[in-house]
């Protein structure tokens, strides 16, 4: 593995302090480190706070990733943990652990290390002037069109922009640490004790569909204790399960489609019955076709007959509260060799 470095799952504002964190903390190691997309880094720094944070990490070990867990919790699950909050000392002493665990890359005796891309002048890397420059030269024992499909450079897309913190994210274990009142262009205020893991708010989930839409910013959570929480909770009717809103949240995240980092054509199965809402009738009929084994999306759309995207919506919304998991496909066994045709079926 190399010493490069990857980001996921954050919002804008903690993965600018990260990455300036990571410049001070990489100036201080001779910048031995790299910075890339997370597909092309060996080590990614995933925030296990937000509600897509254990999902990526799942998707990212399997992938062979080794995932740094960004957390407020004093342990994490993950191949590496960085506590929130942080500061440059933590970012270099967390990426002088990770080097020392990575093997140093062999090298041919008597020669010098390469030279990391911000380590060589700009003469070694020259960049063509114009588009005739870029064109492929011939190959020999090969049609000149044929080379040029051959060598024809790979377009590179670029990352996808940091995604904006939604109300669902502040709702993952750790993502508030005291009572809060939420409220947000008028709405009424839900009040949220994350360290009961509750909330108190309207019975029904429809209702509170626009709290799910659109940013969350730190500024629209109000500390609230003491009568403040007493007086505010006090018309609001006894206390629900915070785990309930996550599922809700999830529920409204994909709009019909899969979560990121999960497999359309996977196959998914419940590992826990989940709490069903009267609100949702037919979700019973999912969970119904969910609990018989994995099945694909289509497969338990078919078995349930609930519209495909109600489907995929119920899923995500068990995928995030952990009642769902995605189930790999099994190795086909190889068929033995002298056990088929005539000859297999007799009896020794």
């Amino acid at each position: 593995m190399s010493l490069t470095l990857g980001m996921t799952g954050m919002d804008p504002a903690t993965e600018n302090e990260l990455k300036a964190a990571f410049e001070q903390a990489n100036a201080r190691l001779s910048r031995r480190w790299r910075l890339l997309p997370e597909a092309d880094a060996d080590h990614v720094v995933v925030d296990m706070d937000s509600m897509y944070g254990p999902m990526s990490w799942l998707r990212l070990h399997a992938a062979g990733k080794k995932v740094v867990g960004l957390t407020t919790a004093r342990r994490s699950q993950t191949d590496f943990h960085l506590l929130r909050p942080f500061d440059a000392d933590a970012v270099a002493a967390l990426l002088q652990e990770i080097a020392e665990g990575v093997p140093a890359a062999a090298e041919p005796a008597g020669m010098a290390p390469s030279p990391v891309p911000q380590d060589q002048l700009r003469e070694e890397h020259p960049q063509p002037a114009d588009e005739e420059s870029r064109a492929p030269g011939p190959v020999p024992g090969k049609p000149a069109s044929e080379a040029a499909a051959t060598l024809k450079p790979a377009t590179i897309a670029p990352p996808a922009p940091p995604r904006e913190r939604t109300l669902a994210d502040w709702l993952a274990p750790g993502a508030l640490s005291s009572r809060v009142r939420f409220s947000r262009n008028g709405e009424a205020a839900i009040y949220i004790d994350p360290v009961a893991r509750e909330y108190y708010g309207p019975a029904a989930l429809k209702p509170l569909a626009g709290y799910f839409t659109g940013a969350a910013a730190e500024a629209d959570f109000d500390p609230v204790e003491g009568a403040g929480w007493d007086g505010g909770i006090a018309t609001l009717g006894a206390a629900q399960p915070l785990a309930r809103l996550q599922w809700y949240g999830g529920l409204l995240a994909g709009g019909g489609s899969l979560l990121p980092g999960f497999d359309p054509a996977g196959r998914y199965k419940l590992s826990k019955w989940p709490q069903t809402e009267r609100e949702y009738p037919k979700h019973f009929r999912i969970a119904t076709a969910m609990m018989k084994g994995p099945a694909t999306l289509e497969e338990i759309a078919g078995a349930s007959g609930v519209p495909l995207a109600d489907v995929t919506d119920f899923v995500n919304a068990s995928l995030a509260t952990g009642y769902a998991e995605n189930v790999p496909d099994e190795p086909t066994e190889p068929t033995e060799p002298g056990k088929s045709g005539l000859f297999g079926r007799r009896k020794k």
